[in-house]
């Protein structure tokens, strides 16, 4: 994509060979009400539509293309069982292979008990419903960079050296922040809460609690500060990229896009410090999952 502008034949067979997969599942276990969404890379591509095309044609599958607001609103919303009744200031950073989103919110007038559910009720959207009896959230702004992981870590890809590569990609998504509005401010890390999605994010969780195997839920909703964080991705960088790859904590998968995450992590720190990280193991589809639920009236009155 970031070649070519183009999603590559490859990754095209790859991606329909595993919806056929998810088809045939769907199938075995009779799924009435569904829903299939697509993000950045095929927002950019300019054979996106010929992908949702060719998907739809050979597995059934219906993709819709969501726009970067929606995209947003549901990685703020899947992590509304993580927000603390003590945070006034949330930030909610759902990074991507082909973008990052950064959503800010301003708890501070909701009482505490409500403001997990508060977060919830932005599934109808980011604007304030003035008709509505709940006390409501407000989004101070949001951002849809277009780096991710994998587009950051292509754009420096010629950049031999490893610590110098790390330095650059953090610096080149800091300045992308210039016309986030809190990128002005600087925040007080009482009442201040960070929620991190990705696996960036889950990966540095695991290698902080040394874990040998992946356990989500030892990882999903642990809090590290950013001294933690910084003290991991220090490891990493002392590690390199040989010993990255046969590190287990990593693993040869990841290590390719584990230092274009941590340089976007290292960057939003660095303006935002922290004592209350919080490590999301989820996203975009527990976003939808939460969505239709609420959208359904069967979580307004759940416990968080």
């Amino acid at each position: 994509l970031e070649k070519s502008g183009r999603l590559s034949r490859a990754a095209i067979n790859r991606t329909v060979q595993a919806m056929r997969i998810c088809k045939k599942k769907i199938g075995q276990h009779d799924v009435r009400r569904m829903r299939f969404v697509a993000t950045e890379a095929c927002r950019r591509a300019s054979n996106g539509a010929e992908f949702v095309a060719q998907v739809e044609r050979e597995t059934g599958i219906r993709l819709e293309i969501i726009e970067p607001e929606e995209e947003a609103r549901l990685a703020v919303v899947s992590c509304a069982p993580l927000v603390s009744t003590r945070t006034e200031q949330l930030l909610v950073v759902d990074r991507g292979g082909g973008s990052t989103e950064l959503v800010w919110i301003d708890l501070s007038r909701v009482p505490r008990v409500e403001r997990p559910r508060a977060i919830m009720r932005l599934h109808a959207g980011f604007k304030p419903d003035v008709a509505s009896p709940f006390p409501a959230a407000r989004v101070v702004d949001w951002i849809s960079v277009p780096l991710g992981v994998a587009t950051l870590r292509d754009q420096f890809n010629d950049v031999v050296d490893d610590p110098g590569r790390f330095a650059l990609m953090s610096w080149f998504f800091e300045e992308k922040l210039a016309g986030f509005s809190p990128y002005e401010a600087e925040q007080a890390r009482e009442g201040f809460q960070v929620i991190g999605t990705s696996g960036t994010v889950t990966t540095v969780a695991a290698s902080h609690l040394g874990l040998r195997r992946y356990d989500r839920n030892k990882v999903d909703g642990l809090r590290m500060t950013s001294d933690q964080i910084d003290k991991v991705i220090r490891s990493y960088l002392e590690l390199g990229p040989d010993g990255r790859r046969a590190d287990p904590r990593i693993g040869r998968d990841r290590q390719a896009l584990i230092m274009s995450g941590a340089a976007i992590l290292q960057a939003l720190l660095r303006v935002w410090p922290t004592d209350r990280l919080s490590v999301a193991d989820r996203g975009l589809r527990e976003g939808l999952l939460y969505a239709q639920m609420s959208a359904d009236g069967v979580l307004d009155d759940g416990p968080y």
